[in-house]
C-alpha cells in the first residue's frame, strides 16, 4: 500500500516537474528582433546607443503580456529579410510595408500602421511634386524600401528622367536635400514628420503611390510566433499603451 502511494506521489512529482519546466522553458524564450537602426520615430538607437521607438517599446509591451523576452538587434534594411529567413532574427518589428512580393517570403501579422509616401524638399524650395518627378534631379531613398522598388518600376522604368540616389536611411537622404546634393527624399509619412519637425525641410507631397500597412514579418513556417504576436497586437492596440506611445512619438 505504502509502495504503491510511493509510485503515485513520484509519478505526480515527476509529471508537475515537467509541467513546471515547460512554464519556465516558454518564459524564457528569447525572440531576437530586427530593426531599422534609423527609421525613427518606429526604430531607432538612442543617444545611449539603446534600441529606441514606438515599433521597440510596443514589441516589449506584447513581450511582457505574452509571456516571452525579446531583444533587439540593428539589421541593415535591405538585408533584414534575408535575415529574417536565415535565422539570425525571428521578427521584424519595424515598419516593415505589407507587399505582395514579401508575402511570398514571410508570413505578416495583422496590420497596426496606416502609411503613405512622400517627397521631402529643402523649406525655402519653390517646388511642386510634379516638377520633381519630371525634372532630371536626383532623388534619394532608402535602399530595400517598398518606395524604392515602386519608383523605379512605376516612374524611372517608364521614362521619367529623375536619377534615383540610394541611402542606407530615408534621414541619411533628407541630409543630402539640405547639403544640395539631391533635390528631394522620398519616405514614409511617419519619419518624414520626424525629420521636418527637426530640420528646415517640408513635405511637399505624395507622389502616386498607393498607401501601404505596417504589420511584423516573421518565417512562415513560425506558425506559433505569428498566432501569439496577433494576440498580443490585438491587446496592445486596445490598451491605454497604444495611445500613449502614439503621443509619445507623435504618430
Amino acid at each position: 500500500m505504502r509502495r504503491g502511494l510511493y509510485c503515485g506521489l513520484l509519478v505526480a512529482m515527476i509529471l508537475m516537474a515537467g509541467i513546471v519546466g515547460q512554464d519556465v522553458q516558454a518564459a524564457d524564450k528569447v525572440y531576437v528582433n530586427g530593426i531599422d537602426a534609423n527609421f525613427p520615430p518606429f526604430s531607432y538607437i538612442d543617444k545611449d546607443g539603446k534600441p529606441a521607438g514606438f515599433d521597440v517599446e510596443a514589441l516589449e509591451w506584447i513581450a511582457k503580456e505574452m509571456g516571452f523576452k525579446v531583444e533587439h538587434k540593428a539589421i541593415d534594411w535591405d538585408a533584414i529579410i534575408p535575415s529574417l529567413t536565415a535565422r539570425k532574427i525571428d521578427v521584424i518589428a519595424s515598419g516593415l510595408s505589407v507587399t505582395e512580393e514579401r508575402k511570398k517570403q514571410i508570413a505578416f501579422t495583422n496590420p497596426y500602421w496606416e502609411i503613405k509616401q512622400v517627397l521631402v524638399v529643402k523649406k525655402d524650395a519653390n517646388l511642386t511634386v510634379d516638377q520633381v518627378l519630371n525634372s532630371d534631379q536626383k532623388v534619394g531613398l532608402q535602399r530595400g524600401t517598398s518606395e524604392a522598388k515602386w519608383m523605379k518600376e512605376n516612374l524611372i522604368d517608364k521614362g521619367k528622367k529623375f536619377e534615383l540616389v540610394y541611402y542606407d536611411s530615408g534621414p541619411l537622404a533628407a541630409e543630402d536635400v539640405l547639403n544640395g546634393r539631391i533635390i528631394a527624399a522620398a519616405m514614409d509619412d511617419a519619419p518624414a514628420h520626424e525629420v521636418v519637425r527637426e530640420k528646415p525641410l517640408k513635405i511637399l507631397g505624395t507622389f502616386g503611390m498607393p498607401e501601404e500597412t505596417f504589420a511584423y514579418g516573421v518565417r512562415k513556417e513560425d506558425t506559433e510566433l505569428l498566432k501569439v504576436l496577433n494576440e498580443g497586437l490585438e491587446k496592445f492596440m486596445k490598451s491605454p499603451k497604444f495611445q500613449e506611445l502614439k503621443e509619445k512619438y507623435q504618430l
